[in-house]
């Protein structure tokens, strides 16, 4: 016969709601912001998580880009105010620079 108390009900019952919630925490990911302005990035060195996404954001008035020395990622032209989003989703080291601006260098690590 299968005697629980009413402690061991309430410790399944938690357990089992709390099991989601962690697993999704665990997994969860973020949003960085890459701001280009002063004709610069900012940050210049951007470490991230693989699964996180970066957003590029232009607040200069002149166009600008974030391409990849490498030509694994580009962003495009973005005129003032315009971003690009993207998602990193494996572990690795990225140069990057403005096409229109080469001398507008920074670099990305994710792990």
């Amino acid at each position: 016969m299968n005697n629980k108390t009413r402690r061991d009900i309430l410790r399944l019952t938690a357990a089992a709601t709390a099991a989601p919630f962690l697993a999704t925490q665990a997994n969860a990911a973020t949003e960085h912001t890459v701001l280009i302005k002063n004709f610069s990035f900012e940050p210049a060195d951007l470490s991230i998580a693989a699964g996180d996404s970066v957003v590029f954001l232009n607040e200069d008035g002149a166009p600008h880009t974030a391409t990849d020395e490498a030509g694994t990622f580009d962003t495009g032209r973005l005129n003032r105010g315009q971003a690009a989003t993207i998602t990193f989703a494996s572990a690795s080291s990225f140069s990057y620079f403005c096409a229109f601006h080469p001398t507008m260098k920074a670099t990305l690590t994710v792990t």
